[in-house]
């Protein structure tokens, strides 16, 4: 029995630890219970050869100074902590294709976005021009994209049930550039008949406006918010998985950790995912459409990541991500492989270790990858904090899946293999376990754009005092699981009120700029 808190976040992604500073800004009692070793969800960094990987931020977009990510990330007290390293100006991200020399670039700065682009496909520029400016056009129609308190946040049916797809082949009919544009796709799992443009525009956007590596990882995030929420007098706890839920006349009153401690709380927030949230309230009665609405949401597919510890000094540092396919219809079908054709695409990204890096150190490869090819050894469960072997038949597998990627790298990156010293893997498993996703989704649930009005999740739930948030209630990515946090947070302290302080904490560094400097 502990003493109550004012709000208890059950999970430390980034949309709890969010919701966490906030609140412990505000004065509140805050705790952050976390089941893990290490803080941060997707957020997470591992280690291996004194070489740091990030398990899910690879890259982040719109932190320049007046952006929206940095002014969330200025008034969390973190925007200025971060060490970042810019990517390249006028190609942070590449998509290539098999058999095709040309890599296709996508630049910083709308302007150059289209210009770059435009050296490829001259005649389709008005055709990228119109692609640029309906991502835009759908970025602002979101409030809280821009911060305006002023607006209503409601969703817009007819923007909703756009589709990525539809967009794109309404822009040009060259099959080259329809997937050049749709190249990014991996950043949100896209499907061409169901994605929302939305997904895509409020992803691929703000990494126009500026696209940055984290210097030694992602990490850093987590480390931070839990520095601030500690200043404003918030506690946090590792090792705690909640596995009950203690609810008396309609309110949670307390949660229980598998260590057998009870922590009561006017207030909880569940930065897990839905599902398991639901299964934590049990038989406990709720709206019955609400829980199929949840039960039945469809989730992301998983990835396979291949981790690579270079050798020094042997491949030159690559300041861009690449988004490689076999070729223009693998762009859309990727996500629906078949075993023989595993991977049918990928993405590359290397590692950032310093602001001037001359050589990598190591690289991440990833693609998608279904639950259903390791359902095999589902029972088992291995993280750092418990620990667990899955058998000799899971290690094969892969060792088998990582000299067919291997084998695809070396196609892009000719004699790979000699300059590697070390690599390793995870699977759906891995993000399962860590993450705590029920088959390892990456971003959260599917969004169809042909039933819009489901791809939203309320942060309230029907128990009065427990909310939500996280990937899967909004948004998934940086940007888009912050955006999830103030819409959470603003239920409890109201939205004009929350976004007033996030523009005004923005204003008082503005005009402290234009009086005293850049210091």
């Amino acid at each position: 029995m502990h003493r109550p808190f004012d709000i208890v976040v059950i999970g430390s992604g980034l949309g709890g630890l969010v919701c966490a500073t906030i609140l412990a800004k505000e004065g509140l009692n805050v705790l952050v219970l976390e089941k893990n070793k290490q803080y941060g969800g997707n957020l997470q960094t591992f280690a291996r050869n004194r070489c740091i990987f990030d398990t899910g931020v690879h890259y982040i977009g719109g932190l320049e100074k007046g952006q929206n990510l940095y002014q969330y990330f200025h008034y969390l007290g973190i925007a200025e902590k971060l060490r970042l390293k810019r990517m390249d100006h006028d190609g942070f991200d590449k998509i290539t294709f098999d058999n095709d020399p040309i890599e296709y670039p996508y630049a910083q700065g709308g302007d150059n976005f289209v210009a770059q682009l435009s050296r490829y496909f001259p005649d389709e520029r008005r055709g990228i021009e119109l692609f640029y400016n309906k991502m835009k056009e759908v970025c602002q129609s979101f409030p809280l994209y821009h911060l305006n308190a002023e607006e209503a946040y409601e969703w817009d049916e007819e923007i909703l049930g756009m589709k990525v797809s539809d967009v794109v082949n309404s822009c040009t009919v060259n099959p080259k550039l329809r997937a050049v544009l749709a190249g990014a796709n991996l950043l949100y799992a896209g499907i061409a008949d169901k994605t929302p443009f939305y997904v895509h525009a409020l992803a691929i956007n703000s990494y126009i406006e500026s696209a940055w590596r984290c210097v030694n990882g992602g990490g850093q995030i987590a480390k931070l918010l839990i520095k601030e929420l500690h200043k404003h007098g918030g506690k946090s706890l590792k090792y705690k998985e909640v596995s009950q839920f203690h609810i008396e006349n309609g309110l949670l009153r307390a949660v229980s950790t598998t260590d057998g401690n009870t922590y009561h709380a006017a207030t909880f927030i569940s930065n897990i995912d839905p599902k398991q949230t639901l299964r934590l309230i049990g038989s406990y009665p709720i709206r019955k459409s609400y829980a199929n609405h949840i039960r039945q949401a469809e989730n992301t597919i998983s990835s396979f990541s291949l981790y690579i510890v270079l050798k020094p000094g042997r491949l030159p540092y690559i300041n861009k991500n690449y988004y490689h396919f076999k070729d223009e219809a693998s762009v859309w079908s990727n996500i629906h492989y078949r075993a023989a054709d595993w991977p049918a695409g990928y993405m590359v990204s290397m590692n950032a270790k310093s602001e001037n890096d001359q050589w990598a150190e190591g690289m991440t490869v990833f693609t998608y990858m279904r639950f259903d090819e390791v359902e095999e050894w589902s029972t088992t469960h291995n993280t750092v904090a418990t620990t667990g072997y899955r058998g000799d038949g899971y290690e094969q597998f892969k060792r088998q899946k990582s000299e067919i990627m291997l084998d695809e790298l070396e196609k892009k990156f000719p004699n790979l293999r000699q300059h590697i010293h070390a690599t390793y893997v995870s699977t759906p498993l891995t993000y399962r376990d860590y993450i705590g996703s029920e088959t390892g989704g990456m971003y959260g649930f599917v969004k169809d754009a042909g039933q819009p009005l489901k791809n939203y999740l309320p942060p309230r739930t029907k128990i009065k005092n427990l909310l939500l948030t996280g990937q899967s209630v909004n948004m998934h990515g940086i940007l888009g699981v912050t955006i999830s946090a103030v819409l959470t947070c603003a239920e409890l302290l109201g939205k004009d009120y929350l976004l007033g302080k996030i523009n005004r904490a923005n204003q008082i560094e503005q005009q402290t700029i234009d009086a005293y400097g850049n210091v």
